[in-house]
């Protein structure tokens, strides 16, 4: 099994659907990897060699994955949340970034609608 980015890659899948397993990368950035780094899409997770995942390894230096991006994403939430702007609010307050409706839709960031209330005689 390798391991890269500190995230074990599952066994016997191809390699373009085992680097999605990696925080940041998709298909196809998985893709353009594996072509700078010269390795089939079709070879699967257990078939590669030392070299080649080093291979990989130092094509992923390249690119902000796994812990480093969340870091920076969590910052830049941080940094729109004490300039006090409109997005900012939003993620504050866990209601809808960019735009949605909230009237009826926005269960998911707005959590689970309380139900009726039972009147009791």
């Amino acid at each position: 099994m390798a391991r890269i980015a500190g995230v074990d890659l599952p066994r016997n899948k191809r390699m373009v659907i085992a680097m999605t397993y990696i925080y940041g990368i998709g298909p196809t950035l998985s893709r353009n990897i594996l072509a700078a780094c010269g390795i089939s899409e079709d070879t699967r997770s257990d078939d590669l060699t030392e070299e080649e995942i080093s291979r990989i390894r130092e094509e992923l230096s390249k690119y902000h994955i796994e812990g480093d991006l969340r870091r920076m994403e969590s910052l830049n939430i941080k940094r729109l949340s004490e300039i006090n702007s409109y997005r900012g609010m939003r993620h504050r307050r866990g209601l809808p970034v960019r735009g949605q409706r909230t009237k009826t839709n926005a269960r998911t960031r707005r959590g689970k609608k309380s139900g009726p209330v039972s009147k009791k005689k």
